[in-house]
């Protein structure tokens, strides 16, 4: 496809953003946002972050909610906030299909499992989701306690939020953590975007600190523009706020992994070193792992990531200092012609 602005053409480039990554960096978002709009808008949800209702602090969006937040689960229940839970659980066996694989101290225990908690919603609307389900699938209202008595198998050797995202569902996800903890040792981690509150963000570290389980963050793009292309919402406030909750995540001591989805074209030498240079200047030990794309929902049109291009990003990411750097799913990696 032919970006619209400067004419650049690549396989690479997909029809729901319009442009290339040099373009998207010169502010030429709109295509890009518009098809977050026109999807939003089929789904009942609000097509921006909304303003002008009660306001939310659950996460960096900080929506005004009027009906229900960009999430769509924070609803305006006559002028009071309530979250529409929707969770789906399951065992899954050791070693799991996990973000932080390479470096999770179960990723041995075999005969054992991880109760995988599935959120259905997210503050982000990415255009390439892997798991788009949450958007359309509701989930059940599941109460702390059947979660508790999950977990409370002796088979299950850790708990891991993830979706969707864990950030509109924090409260609950936090509570359901602490019943665990009082009932049994085991290791509680996260999977998010880390867009949380920094508030809640402290206690989300703290409660995996004391379990010895895994915070991970997935840092979409570096660039505010790539960003708000990919995700629809604002680009350079999500930047700072991942930046400031890697802080927290390192000063409350809990372990961190961060990740990056290697969207071809868009995630690009730029991306990576912008995102690897800030890890490295808090800590050149955070593992960092570079996620295989696949074709998936609005941009379903351009092809796995390739070999070329993941091997390029290791490579920057080890020239700014990093020592833990892996990569995911590269079963999907193509040979680029």
């Amino acid at each position: 496809m032919k970006c619209k602005i400067c004419g650049y053409e690549s396989e690479e480039i997909s029809a729901s953003i319009g442009v290339c990554v040099n373009c998207l960096r010169r502010g030429r978002t709109e295509i890009a946002l518009n098809t977050h709009r026109e999807w939003r808008k089929k789904l009942g949800l609000p097509m921006e972050v909304p303003r002008g209702g009660v306001k939310c602090k659950l996460c960096v969006n900080e929506c005004e909610v009027i009906d229900k937040g960009y999430c769509g689960v924070i609803v305006n229940d006559n002028g009071k906030l309530v979250p529409k839970i929707g969770v789906t659980y399951y065992y899954d066996p050791h070693p799991t299909n996990c973000v932080a694989e390479p470096v999770c101290p179960e990723r041995t225990n075999i005969g054992h499992y991880n109760l995988a908690v599935f959120f259905h919603g997210c503050n982000l609307d990415c255009l390439f989701c892997q798991n788009i389900e949450h958007k359309t699938i509701k989930g059940w209202e599941i109460g702390i306690e059947e979660l508790v008595r999950a977990v409370l198998n002796p088979k299950v050797t850790c708990i891991c939020y993830f979706g969707g995202d864990p950030a509109p569902f924090s409260p609950y996800a936090i509570r359901v953590a602490q019943e665990i903890l009082k009932k049994k040792k085991i290791r509680i981690c996260w999977e998010t975007n880390g867009l949380e509150n920094p508030r809640i963000m402290r206690r989300i570290a703290r409660l995996s600190e004391e379990s010895g389980g895994i915070v991970k963050i997935d840092w979409k793009a570096y660039s505010p523009e790539v960003y708000e292309a990919l995700t629809g919402i604002n680009g350079k406030k999500a930047v700072e706020r991942i930046k400031e909750n890697i802080r927290v995540v390192i000063e409350e001591g809990a372990m961190l992994v961060v990740s990056t989805l290697v969207v071809p074209h868009y995630i690009d030498e730029r991306e990576v070193n912008g995102i690897t240079k800030f890890l490295a200047s808090i800590s050149d030990e955070i593992p960092y792992v570079l996620l295989a794309f696949h074709p998936h929902h609005l941009m379903s049109d351009i092809p796995t990531t390739s070999w070329e291009q993941m091997n390029r990003l290791v490579e920057v990411a080890r020239k700014n200092g990093l020592k833990n750097v892996f990569v995911g799913s590269y079963w999907l990696l193509r040979v680029k012609a």
